[in-house]
């Protein structure tokens, strides 16, 4: 080879081209990494948000209610009931059942059924994701009525992450 040409060895060519399998696999690896790390973030904040949800309406009803019905079949979840005194037998009676729909393998929608005078006046989905197994009695939505306190436990389940929170409302008072 004279002096005058110039090029890259066939060496010299090899040694760049693993360099640069080397960064292509490293920067391939972390998108990868990243992407798998949103997806799990995104499915622990959307488990966080529908625990926290159930755990609104449910709070929300029990602050209301007189009495406390702890169902413990599915599909009922909670039944819960209180009276809006008016004038002259003018009062309005109020029953909120919360139920399980559409359980596959332990994870479904908890659904809120309202109840005026007996005549269902709305339906509202509370939460997706909700997590109910009766054999799992540590990790499984639950609730129970023990010295005037309401204790519900809800939990969610989605992909591989899972959020439990524990809510207790005091009955209120009567007076």
């Amino acid at each position: 080879m004279k002096r005058s040409e110039s090029g890259f060895t066939l060496i010299e060519f090899l040694v760049a081209m693993a360099i640069v399998a080397l960064i292509a696999s490293a920067a391939g690896a972390t998108t990868l990494q990243l992407f798998a790390s949103t997806e799990r973030s995104n499915d622990h904040m959307t488990a966080v948000r529908q625990v926290q949800n159930a755990g609104y309406w449910i709070s929300r009803d029990a602050l209301m209610a007189e009495s406390t019905d702890n169902v413990t079949t599915p599909p009922d979840f909670l039944i819960l009931n209180w009276t809006e005194w008016g004038y002259d037998d003018d009062s309005t009676y109020h029953r909120v059942t919360y139920s399980f729909q559409d359980l596959s393998d332990g994870i479904g929608k908890l659904k809120r059924t309202h109840e005026i005078n007996g005549v269902v006046s709305a339906q509202t989905l509370v939460a997706e994701y909700i997590y109910y197994n009766p054999d799992d009695p540590d990790n499984t939505t639950k609730a129970s009525y023990e010295s005037s306190v309401l204790t519900v436990q809800i939990a969610a389940a989605i992909g591989e992450a899972n959020e439990i929170k524990e809510y207790r409302v005091w009955h209120r008072p009567n007076f």
